[in-house]
């Protein structure tokens, strides 16, 4: 096993591509029933303002709702900050959780190191493994978003719809960063999720709290969320300064995690 080039990452890709393709189609579902409606709402003087008016109290600035009017307002808030960051997380959350700690709970992963590998192989290659996979979800937001560009109306630089998807990308980098070091110290499932989710959806409610009042602007400084989405990527750019800190942090965080797992026992 060991003298082929990553087979760890080869095999991980190889048995997943199915659950991959379905989280494609979830990707594409997810663009093709948002982004279109955007040149529906833009055609009528009323139709954005409408439907914020029907929003609770307070509801729209909590989602991010107040630029409907603009493209790239309508896409941040629709797809990216939403539902593509509940995806993406989800996402990250299950693959992340059942890459090492999921392996040593159902006994497999002791069989994994039986032929030989190292566990900063099994760290390595497994973690690549997610990553390539978010990485692709990523991508194929980026390019779909691009086709749609026109027909929607959107009006978006590509060079930011690039910087969008590549925030995204980095939440569910961070969370899934969670994930792997977490199940890889612990050995526990159940740990695994609760960390990968848990820093995603921190992020989610301190960018939601700072929203609310100028006294608590200060939260959106502790929040990947906003980090990765408050200078507004798809209407601005990238904030590269911001996106190298969640992807810096999420490095760290596998190194953590990675050193912890070639220290301890592991056990079926």
């Amino acid at each position: 096993m060991t003298t082929s080039f990553l087979p760890l990452l080869r095999r991980n890709l190889a048995d997943s591509w199915r659950g991959t393709l379905g989280w494609t189609i979830g990707f594409v579902a997810a663009i093709m029933l948002y982004i279109p409606l955007y040149s529906s709402f833009s055609a009528q003087d009323t139709g954005f303002q409408d439907l914020i008016d029907t929003l609770p109290s307070g509801l729209a600035t909590t989602l991010g709702f107040q630029d409907l009017t603009s493209g790239a307002g309508y896409v941040q808030a629709t797809f990216l900050g939403l539902i593509g960051f509940a995806l993406m997380t989800i996402a990250a959350t299950l693959w992340s959780s059942a890459a090492i700690a999921g392996d040593e709970e159902s006994g497999s992963l002791e069989l994994t190191l039986a032929h030989g590998v190292s566990r900063v192989q099994i760290m390595v290659e497994r973690s690549l493994a997610v990553i390539l996979r978010l990485t692709w979800l990523a991508a194929v937001s980026a390019l779909l978003i691009l086709a749609l560009n026109d027909s929607a109306g959107t009006k978006l630089e590509p060079a930011n719809i690039v910087g969008g998807c590549l925030a995204l990308l980095g939440l569910g980098v961070l969370a899934a960063s969670f994930g792997l070091a977490v199940g890889a110290i612990t050995g526990r499932r159940s740990f695994a999720s609760a960390s990968a989710a848990g820093i995603a959806l921190l992020g989610y409610v301190l960018n939601s709290l700072g929203n609310q009042s100028a006294d608590v602007d200060w939260l959106h400084n502790i929040s990947p969320y906003d980090w990765a989405f408050g200078n507004s990527p798809l209407r601005d750019g990238a904030d590269w300064d911001s996106l190298g800190l969640i992807y810096g942090i999420s490095v760290v965080v596998l190194v953590i995690g990675g050193i912890a797992f070639n220290r301890r026992d592991v056990s079926a």
